[in-house]
C-alpha cells in the first residue's frame, strides 16, 4: 500500500493544480517520495488553499520547479516499483483524482495504480465502533479529520502549513496503528499506543 499525500491549489482536480506529492511505500517505510512543482498554466489558485499548505502564489508559478506533468510522471516511475498500488490515507479518494487527472492532462496513459483506495477515517470510524466507542459527529456528520485520527492513535496533530511528505507519513503511520496495532515510522516511536 502507498500512502499518499497531495498539496494543491483547491479541491477539484481538472480545474486546480497539484503543487507538492508526498508519499511512503508502507511495506518499505524508508521507500518515500516528496517533489514540489509549478502549476499547470491557466490551473485556478484558492487563497484558502495555499493557507493551508503555506505556498506563494511565486512559489506555485516558479519557472525553475517541475511541470505538474513532469512530478506526476516521477511519481509514476517511483510507484511502479511497489508491489501494492493501493493507495491509503484521509480521503484518500482526493489525491487519487488529483495524481490521476495530473497524469491525464499530461498525456501520461500508462496509470498502473489501484481505483479502491483505503482510507484511514474509515479504518479509525470502524475502530472506534468496534472499541465501543461512539465516533465524534459535528454538523450532522462525521468529525474525524486526520488531526483526530493522529490524536485517537497517540500521535499530535500534524503540523501547519501543511506538507505532503509530513501528511503521507503521517497516513502511514496511522494505518499501521489502526490495522496492525504496532508504529511504524520512527518519527512517532516516542508516541505509545493509546489502546495498547
Amino acid at each position: 500500500m502507498i500512502a499518499v499525500d497531495v498539496e494543491a491549489t483547491g479541491t477539484e482536480p481538472h480545474k486546480h493544480s497539484i503543487v507538492s506529492v508526498g508519499a511512503v511505500d508502507i511495506e518499505n517505510p524508508q521507500n518515500r517520495f516528496y517533489g514540489e512543482c509549478r502549476i499547470w498554466d491557466g490551473a485556478h489558485v484558492m487563497d484558502e488553499a495555499l493557507a493551508v499548505n503555506g505556498y506563494t502564489k511565486e512559489q506555485i508559478i516558479d519557472p525553475k520547479k517541475q511541470s505538474e506533468a513532469e512530478l506526476a510522471r516521477a511519481f509514476i516511475d517511483w510507484g511502479k516499483g511497489i508491489a501494492d498500488h493501493t493507495f491509503g490515507g484521509q480521503n484518500v479518494s482526493f489525491d487519487r483524482d488529483f495524481l490521476r487527472t495530473a497524469a491525464e492532462r499530461a498525456g501520461h496513459t500508462d496509470w498502473p495504480f489501484a481505483h479502491r483506495t483505503i482510507d484511514s477515517h474509515t479504518l479509525c470510524w470502524m475502530h472506534m465502533v468496534k472499541r465501543g466507542l461512539q465516533p465524534p459527529i459535528e454538523h450532522n456528520r462525521s468529525a474525524l479529520d486526520l488531526d483526530a485520527v493522529l490524536i485517537y492513535c497517540g500521535i499530535p496533530m500534524e503540523p501547519t502549513p501543511h506538507n505532503a511528505l509530513t501528511g503521507a507519513l503521517s497516513h502511514a503511520e496511522v494505518i499501521s496503528r489502526l490495522l496492525y496495532d504496532k508504529p511504524l515510522l520512527p518519527e512517532f516511536a516516542q508516541f505509545s499506543i493509546p489502546w495498547k
